[in-house]
C-alpha cells in the first residue's frame, strides 16, 4: 500500500526553524519525483521545493531560495524540508507530493490528490 506521512510541522517565531519529512511506504521514493507544496488561508496552493530523480536537481519556488532546503534519506526512504529564517508568510499547511515534475524553473504535479499536509504557523 502506497503511503506518504507528514510531520515536522509547528508553531515558530519570525526567524525561527523547522524541518518536515515525509516518510514514503510501498515503493522506492528516489525513483520519483518529490516535493512540497503549501496553502495558507485564502491563498491558491503552490510548488515550494522539489527533489528530481536526475542526479537529484531541485526546484525552489523563489520567496524561499536560500532558506529553505530539500534533501533526501534514500535509506529511509524519507524527503526532507529543512525551513530556516522562517517568515510570517511561510504560515501555511504544507503538502508532500510524489507525483511532480519539472526542473529547477518549474515544477508541476500529475494528479490532484493530497494528504492531511502538515500545518506550519510562523508568528511575528
Amino acid at each position: 500500500q502506497v503511503q506518504l506521512v507528514e510531520s515536522g510541522g509547528g508553531s515558530v517565531q519570525a526567524g525561527g526553524s523547522l524541518r518536515l519529512s515525509c516518510a514514503s511506504s510501498g515503493y522506492v521514493q528516489e525513483l520519483y519525483c518529490m516535493g512540497w507544496y503549501r496553502q495558507g488561508i485564502g491563498e491558491e496552493r503552490e510548488g515550494v521545493a522539489a527533489i528530481f530523480t536526475s542526479g537529484d536537481s531541485t526546484y525552489y519556488t523563489d520567496s524561499v531560495k536560500g532558506r529553505f532546503t530539500i534533501s533526501r534519506e534514500n535509506d529511509k526512504n524519507t524527503v526532507y524540508l529543512q525551513m530556516n529564517n522562517l517568515k510570517p508568510e511561510d504560515t501555511a499547511m504544507y503538502y508532500c507530493v510524489d507525483d511532480c515534475y519539472g526542473s529547477r524553473y518549474y515544477l508541476a504535479r500529475r494528479t490532484n490528490v493530497w494528504g492531511q499536509g502538515t500545518q506550519v504557523t510562523v508568528s511575528s
